[in-house]
Parts: structure tokens; C-alpha cells; sequence
């Protein structure tokens, strides 16, 4: 490509009040005139909704109509000439201008599967109308503002659980609802996104072998049609903290490490909504998992127990 941005910081993070800084860079084979060069900032929350999320008739919706947080375009030059070779144009852009009232809330970058916020950069050399311009097109990621981050550190808020045969409503083994199982422990039902999901585990009893245990990281994404809400939960990774039998009376440390663009503050806006909660999955050894290897979450098989609590994800200085 002839062109490209590179951004001023390598992790490409911002936040609202920060300048967005860097430089285009165009790589030419010979010289061309232009009439300009514009930067144009994108910021929106895209909204999906799709058939097994919803009824028929809220599929029918498909995309929404997203909500726009930025958009703003700025013109770095006006009319010259550029030479053969390389040549870089530096910029600076302030994302939230103060003098400006804010279209929306700058929501932090969020990739899920019905909710996508997203902020690009687009750069265009516009050289008149017997030319298409030459276009390049960048994401940066979007932090809180630090002014609105809690001055104290967030100390991680944790829950008590127990998981036995009492605690399932799906049908378990017979092997399983006769002899029983036990496992207590802790984890984080509050953190900060910067640091990991922590908590610990103990398997007190089992009358079946333990194949393995996982922590899943889920999210919950709503989105508001008309007067109904539609929400799906989607799963976004699995840890694994045990593989085979587990020592009875023993504790296993629970850490794990959250994704930057699969995960985001809580959110709970007018128009959508994104929520994530943990799922600590044990899985038994069992003949009948040999020839169903796959199992869906939503419909636990017999040789799974589980529970799940709410997470609230916050973002700290």
C-alpha cells in the first residue's frame, strides 16, 4: 500500500482527553499533487442482532442502526505536491474536543458478538476528480478517562461458592446423584481489568474420577429493540486450572489473565448493555463424554456440574 498511519504509541491506546498523534506515511513511486490530506476520526457502537439471540421477529431488525460516539475530520495540508519516495506528515488530533459537546459516551473498545465498539482512523490524500484518492485506515483503542477512574485502588471483591449434586438442576449420572460431590472455594466477582481473575478452588469429595475443571469467561450482551430486549450469551475463553483426578483437600490457585478487546468496563446504556460473568465447569469421567466430546454450555450434559457468578469488570488508575 502506498500509504499507511503509524500511530505514536505501539499498543495503540488512548484515552478521550489525550491527543491522538503520529504520522502518515506515503511511499511513492513518482510525484503527485493533491488538494488535500484529511484525517477522519469513526467512533461507534455497532449493534447486531442475530436469529438465535432473539425471536423471529426482532431477527428481522438484523443490523441496528449504531450509536455514534465521534466523528470528526480534520485537514492536515491543503494543495501541494509530494515526491517520489518516502515522506512523512506528522498529525495531532484531540478526539474529545472540550469546546464540543460529545455526540455520546466515549465507551471503551470493545470486540464481542452482538456489540462492537470500535474507533478508526482513516487518512485520504484527495488529488481532485480524475484521481481516486489514496486512503489508509487504522483502529486505536479507547481508555476511561483517567478523571474518571476511582483515585483508590480497587481491592477485588470475592464470593463464596459450593458446587454438589444439590446445587445442579440438569440431570446428572446416577453415579454422580448417588454417591455425590463437593467442591467449595472462592473467586473475584469485582476487578480491575488490569489485573487477573483470582480465587482458589477445593475438591472436598467425589464418588466419579475428575476428568477436568475450567473456568469459563463469559459475556452477556443486550440490546434494546423497540420495547424488548434481546440477549445472548456468548462464551469467550476457557481456562483450564485442573486436568485429571483431583487430590481430595487440596487447593488449587484460580488465575486468570482477562483479553484487552474481548473485555470491557460493565456497561449498562440506554440502548445495549454488556455484562460478563465466570463459570467454574467440572467435567467427570464418564464413557458417555467419549462419544459426545463436544458439549454445549446452555445444555449441560450429565458427567458436567457447574456454577456460575456475576462478574463486574471496572477500570482502575
Amino acid at each position: 500500500m502506498p500509504i499507511e498511519i503509524k500511530l505514536s504509541r505501539f499498543n495503540r491506546i488512548y484515552r478521550p482527553d489525550e491527543p491522538l498523534e503520529g504520522k502518515v506515511i506515503a511511499r511513492l513511486s513518482s510525484a503527485i499533487s493533491y488538494q488535500s490530506i484529511r484525517l477522519t476520526i469513526n467512533g461507534a457502537v455497532n449493534l447486531q442482532v442475530r436469529g438465535g439471540s432473539a425471536g423471529v421477529v426482532e431477527s428481522l431488525y438484523g443490523t441496528i442502526k449504531p450509536v455514534l460516539i465521534v466523528k470528526r475530520v480534520v485537514d492536515i495540508q491543503s494543495y501541494g505536491k509530494m515526491g517520489s519516495g518516502m515522506t512523512e506528515i506528522p498529525f495531532s488530533v484531540i478526539l474529545k474536543d472540550p469546546k464540543e459537546e460529545n455526540l455520546e459516551k466515549f465507551y471503551e473498545t470493545f470486540h464481542g458478538g452482538n456489540i462492537n465498539i470500535q474507533y478508526l482512523l482513516t487518512v485520504d490524500i484527495v488529488r481532485g476528480y480524475l484521481h481516486k484518492p489514496l486512503s489508509a485506515t487504522v483502529e486505536f483503542i479507547v481508555e476511561s478517562e483517567k478523571d474518571n477512574l476511582p483515585q483508590k485502588p480497587i481491592s477485588p471483591e470475592m464470593a463464596m461458592f459450593y458446587i454438589t449434586q444439590d446445587t445442579q438442576r440438569h440431570t446428572l449420572l446416577h453415579e454422580l446423584k448417588s454417591g455425590g460431590f463437593r467442591v467449595t472455594g472462592k473467586i473475584c466477582t469485582q476487578c480491575s481489568l488490569t489485573d487477573p481473575i483470582g480465587g482458589e478452588l477445593t475438591v472436598e469429595a467425589s464418588a466419579v474420577p475428575i476428568q477436568s475443571i475450567d473456568i469459563n469467561l463469559l459475556r452477556m450482551e443486550s440490546i434494546l429493540i423497540g420495547e424488548k430486549i434481546a440477549a445472548e450469551s456468548s462464551l469467550i475463553q476457557t481456562t483450564q486450572i485442573a486436568d485429571g483426578d483431583v487430590c481430595r483437600g487440596m487447593t488449587l490457585p484460580i488465575y486468570i489473565i482477562l483479553p484487552r478487546l474481548l473485555t470491557c468496563p460493565t456497561i449498562f446504556a440506554g440502548p445495549f448493555s454488556v455484562e460478563f460473568k465466570v463459570s467454574i465447569v467440572i467435567t467427570f469421567q464418564s464413557d458417555l463424554s467419549k462419544k459426545q466430546p463436544k458439549a454445549d454450555l446452555k445444555y449441560p450434559k450429565p458427567w458436567l456440574a457447574m456454577q456460575s457468578v456475576p462478574l463486574e469488570l471496572v477500570r482502575a488508575m
